[in-house]
């Protein structure tokens, strides 16, 4: 090879070599340049927001850009019966302080203080919404705590934190208000007013000083009992001014039913409710008390669930049937909260046991993925299968088919016809996950509505009931609250997006049509919820 040649081939590497270099320097310098740029343009914005910020304050307007097209401008409020309407006031001239702290309440609600009830909004949206009373003490006493003579029931089924609110709304009475009257306790539910099997027992802060570490009501519950005529009868005699009802929304439309009784007989008395539902499926409120520590119970059950699956061979499979039996709350945060569950079945959404969209073959892929697979299902779940019983309870409620043990048995047939055998392992937990004590997120919220309630009824509200909306405490109208429940869990809402992101089962959400942007869409029949 001649020299020539060989410088020719230098020349050519050194000017490959320089020309990569060159490139490399001239991304580097761009890029470099393109960093400086952003970041002067970011230092430009931020001195801009501060100037506009400033501005906006100096101006007494929040920071943050203006949205156009977003208006509220026609509030209603949801309208609550006040005692003062029709009876005269007997505490006027009395401070609303709290009697045994000797101390004022830092914030006493006004009367047109509220939280509106539709808090979502979007360009071109109503600008007409709702309003519910805020709770909390009023200025204004209604009652003369010196003359109130209560009582406190508790009905339906057992619920986490029923002891709680037995023992704030005592505390309250006593320790808040002083009341020098006398708070019974009736036992036994409605029946308790009248049952002479079951006399009503006395309240006092002495008597709740423990109740809330327990499971379960020191009233004890019952379905059914309600007989109006004996019960205002015993209003009459024990001279009752105030009646705190907690329970469900069969158990608040007692509740009302004893308001309406009292006005048209002329009787000075406030009726309050408590909602308290272990499937969460009263109207409005964000959740019911007790809810939660449910919801952490259930995860006991799920891991044993998980743990029979992952070693019982061949094929093992657990399922957990929780309580549910129009909405499928609890399974559904069950699910969620624990990470492990690959298939949640909830009376909201149709079951499908076989096809594209079956649940048997999703469980046999699952099963043949990782070993092993868990199944959660609620009580109500699968009517379209099983079909709706026609018997009933004290309460009304229709009986549940036995959805798990069907479950149990289909399981077995399908993985019979793949030639297979399956460890089927059925936990119904039941009554175990609602007969615990409240957890502290319960009995934080249930000293909530037991003090507020308390405040309500002093401030003479009636026919009303307390919760949380939107994350504040709120007077309902008994009549508003019930009138939309049991409510359900949206199908086409977040939290089952959430269910099918985490157990990656198929959707068998029916009779929607595509939006534009190509989601489901529909016009639920009843009123439905996404919490």
């Amino acid at each position: 090879m001649g020299a020539s040649s060989i410088d020719s081939k230098s020349a050519l590497i050194a000017g490959g070599v320089g020309a990569v270099v060159t490139y490399y320097l001239s991304k580097r310098h761009f890029e470099k340049k393109i960093i400086q740029l952003r970041k002067e343009k970011y230092d430009r914005d931020q001195k801009e927001r501060t100037a506009q910020n400033a501005t906006r304050q100096n101006s007494g307007l929040p920071n943050g850009v203006k949205l156009e097209g977003f208006q509220s401008d026609n509030v209603y409020l949801q309208d609550l019966e006040h005692l003062g309407k029709y009876f005269a006031s007997e505490g006027d001239g009395i401070d609303n302080v709290m009697v045994r702290a000797n101390c004022e309440y830092n914030k006493l609600i006004g009367p047109q203080e509220c939280i509106l009830a539709n808090i979502r909004r979007g360009p071109g949206d109503s600008t007409v919404t709702r309003a519910f009373v805020r709770a909390g003490p009023r200025k204004d006493l209604h009652f003369n705590p010196k003359t109130v003579n209560a009582a406190i029931v508790t009905c339906g089924g057992l619920c986490p934190g029923l002891n709680n609110v037995i023992r704030e709304i005592t505390r309250s009475l006593f320790y808040l208000y002083g009341i020098q009257g006398k708070c019974y306790g009736i036992v036994g539910g409605y029946g308790g007013f009248y049952d002479p099997k079951t006399p009503p027992i006395e309240l006092t802060p002495d008597t709740v000083r423990h109740i809330h570490n327990k499971g379960g009501t020191m009233l004890g519950s019952s379905r059914g009992g309600f007989d109006i005529d004996k019960i205002v009868d015993f209003i009459k005699k024990k001279n009752i001014r105030q009646l705190y009802v907690i329970g469900g929304d069969g158990t608040h439309r007692g509740a009302f039913k004893i308001h309406e009784t009292c006005m048209e007989l002329g009787l000075h008395v406030a009726v309050a409710g408590i909602p308290k539902t272990i499937d969460n499926d009263v109207d409005y409120i964000d959740r019911s008390f007790g809810f939660i520590t449910s919801v952490e119970q259930a995860q006991s059950a799920i891991h044993a669930a998980k743990t029979e699956a992952m070693c019982n061979l061949p094929n093992g499979i657990g399922i957990v049937k929780l309580m549910g039996r129009s909405s499928g709350y609890i399974a559904a945060h069950a699910t969620l909260g624990s990470g492990d569950v690959d298939l949640c079945l909830v009376p909201e959404v149709p079951i499908v046991l076989d096809g594209e969209k079956g649940c048997l073959p999703h469980l046999w892929n699952r099963v043949k993925q990782k070993g092993y697979a868990v199944v959660v299902v609620a009580e109500g779940a699968g009517e379209e299968l099983l079909g709706e019983s026609t018997e009933t309870d004290a309460s009304g409620n229709k009986k549940l088919p036995m959805i798990g043990e069907f479950l149990k048995s289909e399981i077995g047939k399908y993985f019979k016809s793949k030639g297979e055998e399956a460890t089927v392992k059925y936990i119904d937990p039941s009554y175990m996950i609602r007969s615990v004590p409240a957890n502290a997120t319960d009995s934080l919220y249930c000293m909530q509505l037991g003090q507020n309630a308390v405040h309500g009824t002093m401030a003479g509200y009636t026919g009303f009931s307390v919760g949380l909306l939107n994350n504040k405490m709120c007077f309902l109208p008994i009549p508003e609250l019930v009138a939309t429940s049991p409510r359900q869990m949206d199908a086409r809402g977040r939290t089952w997006e959430r269910i099918l992101g985490v157990t990656r089962q198929p959707n068998t959400v029916q009779n929607g049509r595509r939006s534009k942007s190509g989601s489901i869409m529909c016009h639920p029949s009843a009123h439905t919820s996404s919490v």
